[in-house]
């Protein structure tokens, strides 16, 4: 099946948003959480180093592949909606 053409706009959109999301949470949580709020997180200990170092070294890493798996689950439910799913 095709999108028309009214629905490839919505479609687009609700990519676009996804992404979006998907970059900002692995920002905040590789940027953030590794640089910006090192200082904060320096009394946390995780793993015999503070936690701001845990996310720079590991907690971006596994973020990275959660959003993976998270955005093609919800890769898969949109193309549902929208009625592109692959059979």
């Amino acid at each position: 099946m095709s999108i028309e053409k009214h629905d490839a706009a919505g479609y687009w959109r609700a990519n676009v948003r996804i992404i979006m999301i998907c970059l900002i949470i692995w920002a905040l949580c590789s940027y953030g959480f590794g640089i910006l709020l090192r200082p904060i997180l320096a009394g946390i200990q995780v793993g015999g180093s503070d936690l701001g170092f845990w996310f720079a070294q590991q907690g971006s890493i596994i973020t990275f592949i959660a959003i993976i798996f998270f955005y093609s689950w919800r890769m898969n439910k949109l193309d549902e909606e929208f009625g592109v799913h692959e059979e």
